[in-house]
């Protein structure tokens, strides 16, 4: 039976190793689930890896995209369905790394089908967002649809608006779209869950945001400039600095500013994969646990195959 690990946790907890040496064990290439990442000319701020080890395991979904390219959750689904498709013609088992919530869901359960938006619709959002602001906008989703306002991630920019245009293109609130009913796969997931202990983990992540200011994340984010209202740089590392470019900020404020929102961050991921009692969960360095484990769980499935 064909079979997706899926390995997953917060940001700075450890994935892109135990991604290749899983890749490398169990002959995969890593499909990439950040959705970050998946831009080029991001790979300081969003910690993608290293030229050194793509060469090592090969990735999908690394730098694939431009800056200004728009991407959503829904095609990440579309795309990675067909490449496993066609992936899993030659191999038992693939390989999924990475913390965007979003996306390992929509690969794992499914996106509910949401009409397709027409390009006139989202120009005519895209330029009320620039002309009046993500406030306005809101406050336009309250009155159309309530249900969805209730619960959304209103510091979410892309979902409010992405919410309005369907709430436009069809004349139906979003929320009417929305079942929440997990779809079928023709394939196994195994999810594989990293986590440290709290401090640990933030340590890490303290770690990891110092290696990024001396890796020159300011320069990237000064190259991105005329970039800074993208969807893609609306994220933790990219607003602090372009704050220090701005002036508004002292880099030692922002970089201590983007440690705190970084753990954040992670404490959201950790709430939103705690929901999922399908996980199972590890610390990085059990590395030999974790493949023990799923060798157990495909040796399983072999058996039953067989009777």
């Amino acid at each position: 039976m064909h079979t997706l690990l899926v390995l997953l946790g917060p940001t700075g907890v450890g994935k892109t190793e135990l991604a290749l040496r899983l890749a490398r064990r169990y002959a995969t290439p890593v499909i990439n689930a950040d959705s970050r990442q998946i831009y080029a000319d991001l790979s300081i701020g969003t910690a993608a890896p290293t030229p050194a080890q793509l060469q090592q395991v090969r990735h999908y979904f690394v730098g694939t995209l431009a800056i200004g390219d728009y991407y959503s959750a829904a095609r990440f689904e579309a795309d990675v369905l067909g490449l496993t498709e066609r992936l899993f013609a030659t191999r038992d088992t693939l390989l999924m790394s990475g913390g965007s919530m979003m996306y390992i869901d929509a690969v794992c359960k499914g996106i509910d089908d949401i009409p397709t938006i027409t390009d006139e619709t989202r120009s005519m959002l895209r330029q009320r967002l620039a002309d009046e602001g993500l406030e306005r906008l809101k406050a336009e989703l309250r009155l159309l649809d309530p249900d969805y306002y209730a619960g959304a991630d209103l510091r979410n920019t892309q979902r409010i608006v992405h919410a309005l245009e369907v709430c436009y293109q069809t004349g139906l609130p979003f929320s009417h779209f929305l079942t929440g009913q997990a779809k079928a796969r023709p394939f196994r997931i195994l999810k594989i869950g990293l986590n440290r202990p709290r401090e640990e983990l933030f340590e890490r992540i303290n770690a990891r945001v110092d290696a990024m200011i001396e890796a020159g994340l300011l320069d990237e984010a000064r190259s991105m400039l005329p970039h800074r209202h993208a969807n893609a740089l609306n994220t933790v590392g990219y607003k602090e600095m372009f704050a220090v470019l701005d002036g508004t900020w002292t880099l030692p404020f922002a970089v201590e500013r983007m440690k705190k929102n970084t753990r954040v961050y992670a404490k959201k991921q950790l709430t939103w994969f705690r929901r999922d009692d399908t996980i199972q969960w590890f610390h990085p360095d059990n590395a030999d646990a974790i493949e023990a484990w799923i060798d157990c769980q495909l040796h399983k499935d072999a058996q039953q195959h067989k009777q």
